[in-house]
């Protein structure tokens, strides 16, 4: 007998883990709306909307600003296929899984990588990268913006002076800070950067906003060897996104609209109004946290507002509370990856996540909790505590 199959009906969950995060109403509305041909001119129309919100958010004029179509991972490739060839030196920072995963990939390239490292929780010491330089001359330097592994943000501007001054390309993972924390691409002079839409972008996954700037172009159309993803390719992409408009791949329509809605209500914020929202509901968070005695994992200072990693408490059960949230509140945090595996917490407060009421609602939800386990807490002490700091604002 033919199996059937009855109407989706996923269960509504507050997403507070590290991605994906909630999606506004006006996102989710924009995915509804009725598809247009990929070479259709009002199309083609919303694409160059896009690239004009891209460079916004991105703070750049980068001509090669868009959105591949594939997720995160997919624009990590993308800037490692296109920037790098066999043999060519590359220096990557490693304090994380995705630092890890930059390592992969350009081996995969064919290129020859030396690692600079740093304990997990930690950022990657400058001095540290510029004794790494001493050593060669490198095609590329690779960096991690907002370590989604563990909660840690790090400081761009010298990093991206050195690799200047060796005469490299700076390759910048924002897939966790782009929309959450400033990213400034011509500031920082950035050369290749990547990002996700489902993190502080607050979009459905499927899109990875990507900038290249004019040196890294530079470089790509100067290579001895074709790149050798052909759907990568950015010399290709760009004439689909450009004036000429030549065919490469059917672009994801409905993703293109709703990236383009997300782009506008964060316009509509303002950058440094959602920057700020993004710290307030971090530091209510941890001043609530505290009270349960839940420690904060990345080293102060280099915390991200919107990925808070912290350490679970002796003798409580990663996957039992974990489980708990979900099942009770329909509260999705994350756990730790690859050494951290049951030994952290990872709470997303990013993009449209990023709530008062959320924050209220995940900090009584783990009190209730850890209460169960033994460990006794005041009931809504945790919540008054970050009630005092949204008061204070």
């Amino acid at each position: 007998m033919q199996k059937t199959y009855g109407e989706l009906n996923p269960s509504s969950r507050v997403l507070l883990g590290p991605g994906p995060s909630n999606v506004h109403p006006r996102v989710l509305d924009a995915l509804s709306k009725p598809l247009l041909g990929h070479m259709d001119p009002e199309f083609l129309e919303i694409l160059n909307e896009v690239n004009e919100l891209l460079q916004f958010v991105f703070q750049t004029k980068n001509k090669l600003t868009i959105a591949v179509s594939a997720t995160g991972s997919a624009g990590m490739e993308a800037c490692f296929v296109n920037s790098v060839e066999h043999g060519d030196n590359v220096l990557v920072c490693v304090n994380g899984v995705f630092g890890k995963r930059m390592c992969d990939v350009a081996e995969r390239c064919g290129a020859n990588v030396t690692r600079v490292e740093a304990e997990w929780g930690r950022s990657i010491d400058a001095e540290d990268v510029r004794r790494a330089l001493k050593k060669g001359k490198f095609k590329l330097v690779a960096i991690v913006h907002a370590e989604t592994s563990t909660g840690v943000r790090q400081p761009i501007e010298e990093i991206s002076r050195l690799a200047h001054d060796n005469g490299a390309l700076l390759l910048m993972d924002a897939v966790t800070s782009l929309g959450g924390i400033a990213v400034k691409l011509d500031e920082w002079e950035v050369d290749l950067c990547y990002s996700g839409t489902q993190k502080c972008l607050s979009c459905p996954p499927g899109l990875s906003p990507i900038s290249f700037s004019p040196r890294a172009m530079d470089a790509i159309h100067k290579r001895k060897a074709k790149v050798q993803s052909w759907y990568l390719d950015m010399t290709m992409v760009e004439q689909y996104w450009g004036k000429d408009r030549v065919y490469h791949h059917t672009a994801p329509v409905s993703m293109i609209y709703a990236l383009r809605e997300s782009l506008r209500i964060i316009q509509e914020e303002g950058l440094r109004q959602r920057f700020e929202r993004h710290y307030v509901n971090h530091h209510a968070l941890e001043t609530g946290l505290k009270t349960l005695g839940i420690d904060f994992f990345a080293e102060d200072g280099r915390r991200l507002p919107m990925l808070n990693a912290v350490t679970i408490p002796k003798g409580i059960d990663d996957l039992k509370i974990r489980r708990r949230l979900l099942s009770k509140y329909g509260i999705e945090i994350g756990g730790g990856l690859g050494p951290n595996k049951g030994q952290i917490w990872r709470i997303g407060l990013m993009g449209h996540s990023s709530r008062k009421e959320n924050v209220i609602l995940v900090l009584n939800a783990l009190e209730e909790a850890l209460n169960m386990e033994g460990a006794k807490f005041p009931e809504g002490s945790a919540a008054q505590a970050a009630e005092g700091v949204f008061s204070n604002v």
